[in-house]
């Protein structure tokens, strides 16, 4: 899938992130195109009709409905397809734009009071979801979350969501916004290749720097990044935080606390050791300026054995990928003996931003196809095409998945409860990508210490912490 989010906030970043396009943009830039005033008063019951048990929400017949999807890594035919379900069901033709340039293109039409339904937020350009909340321009979605699964009347669609797309798809006392892919992040390696060299995957950061050495003297790069988009490496960073650290340290970070980053003992550890790589020239030469496609591409091509990414690779990175590749990721990597959190833990969490706009003309509507995306028959079919889990828990239980597919829900059932969700670069992307991603980019190249790493990150930190122009975001532990 592309990266941000591609799938996903992936948070703000992530989808920029994770749908790979282009560098993300400050979040001032796209924010100071004025997004409007406060939301209108109808609070979201603009063209509703009345209820039943096959119609919950109270969708009006024949009221135009307008869905704006990002076409990205992950295209937007999957969409297209509930969307075929709820026409025949509506009886209307759902109005449907498929880019990649959904702030550029919706920006005007919120300020303008005519914003389109539903809205699949993602990429590099898209919307600042913080601002649109904050101005009240989003519509609720608890309704959807209490309405009947379109697969079990028995059961609300809140209780077929993995418990991290409730909570992160909340901006303060409101959600409203859906997580609808489930993004695992982490080293990814194609088994093929570890196999017929007679590697085993690395258990711990240890074992990570012996192998990497064999790796060399193999005649291969051990790591590659997309230097282009350097945050692509916090995926993996941030992670490996939070698993040695514990998460209670890492919410920490989150909430911007003074001195969560230079008092958390794991933050060093974790550093240190992409400082040891770097010094030891463990990175393909020239990943400084490969965006993530070519990053990609010089991985699937066998000249690198690593990559940090999402679980769209397998999708975005299918033109380059060898039939018998194997493409695999694998568990956080163990720091020692003191890590708060088992080998097996991974950061698996929502993706992919879905948000309804209470101005549009059927907010109603927009709730709706939702909901039929998020049954397990468009949850299986969005599985099948671009090779990725959905929110909705086990809908992808007995489907015969691709390789990188099937390796990520395994790698979800294997993490049980020790699933890490990074609210980091979702509330604050302009200092995780922009401030820490040049950071970044000179710690994998030899030019930044990992003490100056650290110590600059924390000022970055605690100067968003006092801006009062940054809206703030709490997690509770």
């Amino acid at each position: 899938m592309g990266s941000t989010s591609e799938f996903n906030r992936r948070d703000l970043v992530k989808r920029a992130a994770a749908l790979g396009i282009t560098a993300v943009p400050a979040m001032g830039a796209l924010s100071a195109c004025a997004t409007g005033g406060g939301g209108n008063e109808d609070n979201g019951t603009k063209n509703k009709g009345a209820t039943s048990a096959k119609n919950p929400l109270g969708v009006k017949n024949g009221v135009p409905l307008e869905a704006f999807i990002f076409k990205g890594g992950l295209g937007d035919q999957y969409a297209r397809d509930a969307e075929a379900d709820y026409n025949k069901t509506y009886g209307i033709t759902v109005k449907h734009t498929g880019t990649q340039q959904v702030g550029p293109k919706l920006q005007p039409r919120f300020a303008g009071g005519n914003p389109p339904d539903l809205i699949d937020n993602s990429g590099a350009d898209h919307l600042d979801m913080n601002k649109l909340s904050a101005q009240g321009q989003l519509q609720d979605l608890t309704a959807l979350l209490d309405a009947p699964s379109p697969d079990d009347p028995k059961k609300k669609v809140r209780d077929t969501l993995y418990p991290s797309t409730l909570e992160k798809g909340r901006h303060k006392d409101a959600f409203d916004v859906l997580y609808y892919a489930f993004v695992v992040y982490g080293t990814w390696y194609s088994r093929k290749l570890l196999k017929d060299k007679g590697w085993d995957y690395p258990a711990s950061f240890d074992d990570m720097i012996r192998l990497c050495g064999e790796i060399k003297k193999a005649g291969l790069a051990p790591w590659t990044y997309p230097g282009k988009h350097p945050y692509y490496v916090h995926f993996n960073i941030f992670a490996q935080i939070a698993k040695i650290g514990g998460l209670d340290k890492w919410i920490a970070i989150d909430n911007l606390e003074p001195r969560a980053w230079t008092s958390n003992d794991a933050v060093r550890q974790v550093v240190e050791h992409y400082e040891e790589l770097a010094a030891k020239g463990y990175f393909l030469e020239g990943s400084q300026g490969l965006t993530h496609i070519q990053a990609q591409t010089a991985w699937t091509r066998g000249k690198a054995v690593f990559i940090p990414n999402g679980s769209w690779v397998e999708n975005e990175a299918a033109p380059t990928t060898p039939r018998d590749f194997g493409m695999a990721v694998g568990p956080l990597f163990n720091g020692g003996a003191d890590d708060k959190m088992p080998h097996g833990t991974v950061r698996a969490e929502p993706g992919e931003p879905f948000i309804v706009a209470k101005g549009g003309e059927n907010p109603t509507g927009g709730m709706e196809l939702l909901r039929i995306l998020l049954s397990k028959k468009h949850a299986q079919n969005f599985a099948t095409k671009v090779r990725s889990l959905t929110s909705v828990q086990g809908a992808t239980e007995g489907m015969r998945l691709s390789p990188g597919l099937a390796s990520a829900a395994q790698a979800v059932k294997d993490g049980g409860r020790n699933l890490l969700m990074i609210q980091l670069q979702e509330w604050y992307p302009k200092l995780t990508d922009e401030k820490m991603g040049g950071l970044t980019s000179r710690l994998l190249t030899g030019d930044l210490k990992a003490a100056e790493w650290i110590a600059k990150t924390q000022q970055y930190a605690d100067e968003f912490a006092k801006d009062d122009s940054v809206t703030k975001f709490r997690r509770e532990g």
